[in-house]
């Protein structure tokens, strides 16, 4: 494994860091938690347990076990051992370099410090670092124990060998780490969801379609595409035999005319009130929990069909 990875610190264990955390210890990885909150060690240990289900179905590496996870109300506890840091607290540039301040002092020389920010520069989260070239990004797609995307890269101060281990580290656990070349906000997937949100909320705000009906159109159109190839690699698909230098031959002129009339909409307290009964309504008597365990086990089912293919990879 990349960097000799045995041990991984996971630091802040909400959400996200929860599911970091069963992840690596799916993966046969000892870990070691830490946060602060009140009650911290008791929901991490429920949320373990509560996705142990989801990874045992999609493989557990043989010597995988939650008993391998330890939980320290103090983090230099968790890190003085820690090969691999990967860090999931709140979204604030101010919080996010004083706690890798604190994290860099507290680990060893050789461990990598990696970030889950959804959008945050490396370069400001590394400021106060006497080691700053070995912090990265590694942003997951949440949920992180079951969708294999990590975006890793680094700030002014990251040294191209500690994205390089990164990479190894996530892609050796079974992840798909790809490289964000040069800090922006949002990253890549974030970006590019973004750009569909903004289109999603206008066509609401123009009074184009219902909540119901845009949500139809991606999930019974495109996106299914979309979870089995990228947008460059269906593009060059539709365009048959002449691949997408014959698609955008043909429909880049009109694709473009569609970009200068995209709209950007403003986040009113009118839309927003419209969007969360647009969504009320589409949900209707389902429950949020059903919901949640029906989309996670159509996701196994199609991880294990993309896996088991390999051809459109």
């Amino acid at each position: 494994m990349a960097l000799n990875v045995k041990r991984v610190a996971v630091v802040a264990t909400g959400v996200i860091g929860a599911s970091w955390a069963a992840c690596f210890l799916a993966r046969g990885l000892d870990v070691d938690a830490t946060d602060p909150s009140p009650g911290a060690e008791q929901r991490l240990r429920d949320a373990v347990q509560a996705h142990w289900v989801a990874l045992a179905q999609q493989g557990l590496a043989p010597d995988a076990s939650v008993d391998r996870l330890r939980f320290h109300p103090h983090m230099e506890r968790a890190l003085e051992h820690a090969d691999f840091v990967q860090e999931s607290g709140p979204e604030r540039i101010d919080f996010k370099v004083e706690l890798f301040r604190a994290m860099d002092a507290a680990a060893p020389a050789h461990t990598i410090l990696a970030s889950s920010s959804s959008g945050l520069s490396v370069t400001a989260m590394q400021s106060a670092c006497r080691v700053p070239e070995r912090v990265v990004l590694g942003h997951p797609f949440n949920p992180p124990h079951m969708i294999p995307l990590v975006e890793v890269g680094g700030g002014q101060q990251t040294s191209p060998q500690a994205v390089e281990d990164a990479m190894g580290f996530y892609a050796a656990i079974g992840k798909r780490p790809i490289h964000v070349k040069r800090e922006i906000k949002g990253h890549i997937a974030n970006r590019l969801q973004a750009a569909l949100w903004r289109e999603a909320f206008h066509l609401v705000n123009e009074g184009v379609a219902s909540v119901a009906d845009i949500d139809a159109a991606i999930a019974h159109g495109p996106g299914l595409r979309w979870a089995l190839m990228g947008p460059f690699m269906n593009l060059h698909l539709s365009g048959g035999e002449g691949g997408i230098a014959h698609l955008l031959d043909h429909l880049g002129g009109p694709i473009e005319d569609w970009w200068r009339d995209l709209g950007a909409p403003l986040m009113s307290v009118d839309l927003q009130r419209q969007v969360v009964e647009g969504v009320a309504h589409e949900i209707g008597e389902r429950r949020t929990g059903d919901m949640v365990r029906a989309r996670d086990a159509l996701l196994i089912d199609l991880l294990r069909a993309k896996q088991s293919s390999g051809a459109l990879d």
